[in-house]
């Protein structure tokens, strides 16, 4: 089959992808879209294994109604029905929609149009608000309207890069990679990264300001201060084109002297003084910023503050210049453009001004209009669990483990009188509560358009079937809408139709130079075919501007005209405040929340890989070595994180780059894949008082030891329940499913417990094939067993009394087997590979599957220097780019430390154990020792 062009679910940078599907259409070959501005063919780890995460498994097949199977009809007249009996009884706003990122813009468009246009409330709001709200409040203050002034390409023609709370090669790879390669090409680009961590985005840079976390206000003001006494501003477009400057350089200036800023910020002052030189000799700015500035209780302050040092320079609207809001999801700029949040109007228009009501409803022709914002993402859930809101539809997200203060939303949906969940997974922390679940597309299966971080228009193609009865979310909102009487409005017959709506309500009395930036007029009126072959395409999209090619990017302010009432932009005094949470005796650290490289939002999708879960396979908590001691840590061993609002488990790390006072932990797993993983559930609910965006990166927290009994792991082909262990993660393999595990209670019969355990049960004494395998050491509290099944591996468990366990990477090959040999059998109870050299290690490079032994060994034996060399010796770094950061740091510790001599592996090894020595005599038998 040919390839179809669609565009990669997972980051705001929008690559474009080729999707070929396989001759039945389960499944798809994916590779990078050449032809794509945003990538050029290039794909992340994740995009590449996008092949891994499709298919039916796990897949939300059909409509329920609680635990029942019902039609579509049923399912769609139940929804409509309780909607409408809560409005009557309650008034629209005792129901509400809570939507996402990764809905197309034409899902996006109708559920908007629904509620804010119909049903008459602003109560949607959308998990964008948890990542990005900061950047559009502040693009608002500042512009008038929440618009990205630059282009991709500016990164490439920049002098100089900042980028500030935004671990771009993790986050946003593609992006990560063009400048690295933009550097390679001008060695006298310079790259800056301000963050509190020392995170792989650092590897790239020529300075890192590990500034104390909540203090970029501090350290943006001092810099504007520093700009204005040094003479570094551009007065004339200050004059021109602004307004507040006097006010805001008043504020700035109030933040002291250059030692007294370093000294906020906990950073040198001779490093302080290098970044504002370094902003002040090189007029090609970008600043990018992402999480690290958003999600703070003074989100949009540290937004403002960004924007208010590129407007006194007059660095906007050129090549190679300007503020740069990172996009965290596929589509939340879609999302922001139909007005997917609470305070906002489609096509970017405003809900508090009347003029932009009367528009949005006239072009609608609507029987209601929203006449007041409605309730962002953390005050819903509180009014849930107050009774206010009374039914919540949920659309495409997993607020039961994404939000701050999760456990709160699990309360609220407790008590919820009706909530519905679109989805297209079936088990998720979320559709547990759920009263009405219905099957949505899937990413393969979708048909719509996304917007990148720069504004790029892109089609998402349909390449695979709907699974099941799965149906499209703006279908499934057009046929509620219906059913609740508003037929008129939601006819609509295809994603097309709607976007065609979308694109003229944009171009609505909004003629050119009136306002609003916004603007789709020129994909007013596609046919079918049209719509199907639009090319990626920046807005805004105006007549007489081809579509593609030269002179279709258009970064905005070039003519210096802001969407504001006079056409000027906005200084913004932002005084530096502290972050929320005060810490104290019982909780003296910052808690830290973000991302990894190979994983997204809630694992749905990159937990079904098994390439994506190797890299970090279980939740961790990354320590500074000296908090650790402190607090009774080791480094591989578990630990415990309390907050004022609840606690998880996590591997200790002390090898990452946290800064003493703080620890990091991932956001992504889920009661699926662990026990005690929700750090949603840890953080602090409070939120910027402007954008309502929840203080992701900064939670009071106290750190202790998880007092486990015995540690293990087990391998099965297949799915276990770990329900006998105190704590354990779930990690999906290429041909098994690994679990780590520790119990919190003595077991006294491991033979029993592991048969139970690896479900020993279906094995039969008349079947000589299957085989029982198991060492123990009781004095050493060691226990191994494996269960083989006509000679090829079924499962296996190994237990300690400690957390230092054998390798895993190793156990992964014999998977692979379809019979073992002899001397696999033995290396399985003597816990290491039977030939040295075979453990691969951690894995580093996810895209080639290579470990860090790999890497390591050739490193010393070939002698090598740098990652290009490494990358043609053992292909890591070699696709993606991703984990080319890592490799350097293992060259660089390499090189810093002794040579290791060549291990000699014989009988007399020390490292074999005496009990360990007689493992050539163990025998196997038929049924499980002592079970027969």
């Amino acid at each position: 089959m040919s390839a179809v062009r669609t565009t990669c679910p997972y980051c705001g940078v929008g690559c474009g992808v080729l999707a070929t599907p396989n001759a039945d259409g389960s499944a798809a070959t994916i590779k990078g879209d050449p032809d794509h501005p945003a990538n050029f063919g290039r794909l992340c780890v994740k995009g590449s294994a996008l092949g891994e995460t499709l298919g039916s498994s796990g897949r939300l097949l059909y409509p329920q109604i609680g635990t029942e199977r019902v039609d579509w009809n049923t399912a769609l007249d139940h929804v409509a029905t309780g909607f409408n009996k809560i409005i009557a009884e309650h008034g629209p706003d005792a129901v509400a929609f809570y939507v996402s990122g990764q809905l197309l813009t034409e899902d996006y468009y109708v559920a908007n149009k629904l509620m804010k246009g119909w049903i008459g409330s602003a109560n949607i709001d959308t998990n964008s608000r948890l990542c990005m709200s900061s950047a559009v409040a502040g693009h608002k203050r500042a512009f008038g309207e929440d618009a990205v002034p630059i282009c991709y390409e500016d990164l490439e023609l920049a002098d100089l890069i900042v980028l500030i709370g935004a671990n771009i090669a993790w986050c946003h790879p593609i992006l990560f990679q063009r400048i690295v390669r933009a550097k390679e090409l001008r060695p006298a680009m310079r790259i800056v990264v301000v963050d509190p961590r020392r995170t792989d985005t650092c590897e790239a840079a020529d300075l890192h300001l590990p500034i104390k976390a909540g203090s970029d206000v501090m350290l943006l003001n001092g810099l504007l201060a520093w700009l204005a006494q040094n003479r570094a501003l551009d007065d004339a477009f200050i004059a021109e084109h602004t307004n507040g400057w006097n006010e805001t350089l008043a504020v700035a200036q109030a933040s002291g002297s250059t030692a007294d800023i370093a000294a906020a910020c906990g950073i040198d002052e001779a490093k302080l003084i290098e970044f504002y030189q370094l902003f002040a000799a090189n007029e090609k700015v970008i600043t990018g910023f992402s999480m690290g500035v958003n999600q703070s209780s003074s989100g949009t302050d540290k937004v403002n503050a960004i924007i208010n040092c590129h407007l006194a320079t007059g660095r906007i609207g050129r090549a190679g210049m300007g503020p740069f809001s990172i996009t965290g999801q596929p589509n939340a700029m879609g999302g922001r453009e139909v007005g997917g949040l609470a305070n906002m109007l489609a096509a970017h228009m405003n809900l508090e001004q009347p003029e932009h009501r009367e528009t949005v409803q006239t072009f609608w022709n609507s029987p209601k209009i929203a006449s007041r914002g409605g309730l962002k993402a953390v005050e819903l859930f509180d009014a849930i669990e107050r009774g206010e809101v009374k039914a919540v539809w949920i659309m495409a997200t997993n607020p039961v483990v994404s939000m701050p203060d999760a456990d709160q939303a699990k309360r609220a949906l407790e008590k919820c009188e009706l909530v519905v969940v679109s989805d297209c997974i079936k088990a998720t922390d979320t559709t547990a509560y759920a009263d009405v679940l219905l099957p949505a597309t899937g990413w393969a299966e979708k048909d719509g358009t996304v917007t990148n971080s720069e504004r790029r228009v892109t089609r998402q193609h349909a390449f695979l079937p709907p699974s099941g009865e799965a149906r499209h979310d703006w279908w499934i909102i057009c046929e509620v809408a219906q059913r609740m009487g508003f037929q008129d409005g939601f006819d609509f017959d295809s994603a097309a139709a709607v976007f065609d709506e979308h694109a003229r309500l944009s171009a609505f009395r909004n003629e050119v130079g009136s306002g609003r930036l916004f603007n789709l007029e020129r994909l007013i009126g596609m046919t079918p075919a049209e719509f199907d072959a639009l090319p990626p395409t920046q807005w805004p999209a105006l007549n007489g501007v081809p579509l593609s090619g030269e002179g279709s990017g258009e970064r905005l302010f070039e003519d210096h005209q802001f969407s504001t009432t006079d056409g000027r932009a906005r200084f913004v005094a932002t005084p530096a405040r502290a972050p929320a949470g005060t810490l104290d005796a019982e909780f003296p650290l910052v808690l830290n929340t973000g991302r990894v490289r190979d994983h997204w939002h809630t694992m749905t999708r990159t937990g079904r890989s098994a390439k994506l879960a190797q890299h970090r396979a279980e939740p961790f908590m990354e320590i500074h070595a000296d908090d650790a001691a402190q607090f009774g840590l080791t480094h591989g061993e578990l630990g415990r994180l309390t907050t004022r609002w609840g606690s998880c488990v996590a591997r200790v790390d002390t090898q990452g780059g946290s800064p003493r006072g703080s620890v990091f932990v991932p956001i992504h797993w889920n009661a699926q894949f662990a026990s005690h993983g929700r750090i949603g559930a840890l953080v602090n609910p409070v939120v910027d008082p402007i954008s309502g965006e929840p203080e992701f990166k900064h939670t009071p927290v106290n750190v202790a030891p998880f007092v486990a009994r015995w540690y293990g792991f087990a391998f099965s082909r297949q799915p276990l329940s770990a329900a006998g262990a105190g704590w354990w993660t779930r990690i999906t393999g290429a041909q098994f499913t690994r679990y780590e595990l520790a119990g919190t209670e003595t077991v006294d019969d491991w033979p029993k417990f592991a048969a139970d355990f690896l479900g020993v049960d279906a094995l039969s004494e008349q079947n000589p094939a299957n085989d029982w395998i198991d060492y123990a050491d009781e004095k050493a509290g060691l226990y191994r067993a494996a269960r083989v099944i006509d000679g090829r591996l079924e499962a296996c468990l190994f237990v300690a009394p400690q957390a230092s366990l054998p390798a895993r990477a190793w156990l992964a090959g014999l998977f692979d087997k379809d019979v073992l040999d002899p001397a696999d059998r033995k290396s399985l109870l003597a816990g290491r590979p039977a030939v040295a050299g075979v453990d691969a290690g951690p894995q580093v490079c996810s895209c080639f599957g290579v470990g860090r032994n790999t890497i390591t060994d050739a490193i010393r034996k070939l002698g090598l220097t740098n990652a290009k060399e490494v990358t043609s010796a053992v292909k890591a770094g070699g696709n993606c780019g991703s984990c080319v950061p890592e490799i350097r740091r293992l060259l660089q510790e390499i090189a810093a430390s002794p040579p290791i001599p060549e291990p000699v592996i014989d009988s007399a090894d020390p490292r074999i154990s005496a009990s360990e020595a007689s493992l050539s005599s163990v025998s196997t038998s038929p049924q499980p020792k002592e079970y027969s």
